[in-house]
């Protein structure tokens, strides 16, 4: 029998909780958790999932997709639009883009503003 649990929580280290948020507010729409604050910041998700940003002192961002500075984390995302649209937008909020495509025309590998990877895709 296999043990019954529910996700509830995604949670990613960064230098700065709030700006963090911020970006991945703008690029998902979801609502800021009324209790974050500048050591922890949180975005209300689909189905009671909330993905949270915690202060780290000293926080050295991945190196991806060399392991230098291990990924730490990837959250991967469908969009509705067209992949260049969508990138685009994202890069106008200031995600990064690596050299290092290995998903071809299905996906995109972008970077948030402190480093972390995460991929785009068509629903």
């Amino acid at each position: 029998m296999s043990l019954q649990m529910k996700l509830v929580a995604i949670t990613l280290d960064c230098p700065d909780p709030l700006a963090l948020a911020a970006f991945y507010q703008r690029a998902t729409g979801l609502e800021l958790h009324p209790k974050s604050d500048a050591d922890f910041a949180g975005l209300k998700g689909e189905h009671g999932l909330l993905i949270g940003f915690q202060r780290v002192d000293d926080y050295r961002p991945p190196s991806w997709p060399d392991q230098i500075v291990p990924q730490q984390l990837h959250i991967c995302f469908k969009v509705d639009e067209d992949l260049d649209v969508a990138e685009t937008r994202l890069l106008e909020l200031g995600a990064g883009k690596p050299d290092h495509q290995p998903h071809g025309d299905k996906a995109r590998v972008l970077t948030d503003p402190v480093g972390h990877p995460f991929c785009i895709s068509l629903r």
